[in-house]
């Protein structure tokens, strides 16, 4: 005689549904994601606002003046400006060596375009101690580039703004300035760069 066959407990069928499920879900997440990847890529290709930037592409001189402020004493500023496209074209690199108040300065800006946030963006090092905690934010109109900014200088809060005017394809002026407690802008660097190339 053939013992007759036991069928799991509900909690024995419960516990193997519990594991199935989700094994299941990651099966076809799996299946998915796959199959999403074997999709053949879509290469970006560079925005209006993203070639934009090309106006700054080649090399330049700047020459101008730095005012006594919390950056640093007063006097004339210079420097060598090479800017070139970095891979994708979707963002400038300059690399800049030149002259301040405080002694030779060398540097790196990245300019670049945000598509989610509609804004260009600013980020730079340079051989001081000082560091960028904020990425400033701009926009473009009729050949003024205007970037603003709010971060801590000396354990205050400060607010920048620079303005690049495009004078010509070949030169622009750079001023930045700093708002003060009563809510005026004052200078603090004003400059003139040309395209050497």
């Amino acid at each position: 005689m053939v013992a007759p066959t036991r069928l799991p407990s509900r909690p024995a069928i419960r516990n193997v549904l519990d594991l199935a499920v989700p094994a299941f879900l990651a099966l076809a997440f799996l299946a998915f994601a796959g199959a999403a990847f074997a999709q053949p890529a879509q290469v970006e290709k560079p925005m209006p606002e993203h070639e934009r930037l090309g106006y700054f592409v080649g090399n330049w001189t700047t020459e101008g003046e730095a005012k006594p402020s919390p950056m640093g004493p007063g006097g004339k500023v210079s420097s060598t400006d090479r800017c070139e496209w970095f891979e994708g074209r979707f963002a400038v690199v300059c690399h800049s060596t030149g002259k301040t108040p405080t002694g030779p300065s060398t540097s790196i800006g990245i300019m670049a375009y945000s598509p989610e946030e509609k804004t260009y963006t600013y980020y730079g090092i340079d051989n001081s101690s000082m560091v960028m905690t904020t990425v400033p934010r701009g926009r473009v109109q009729d050949g003024t580039w205007t970037y603003t900014d709010e971060s801590m200088m000396g354990g205050q809060k400060m607010k920048m703004r620079v303005t690049i005017t495009e004078v010509s394809a070949t030169a622009y002026t750079f001023r930045m300035e700093m708002q003060g407690p009563d809510g005026k802008w004052a200078p603090m660097v004003e400059a003139r760069s040309t395209k050497t190339k």
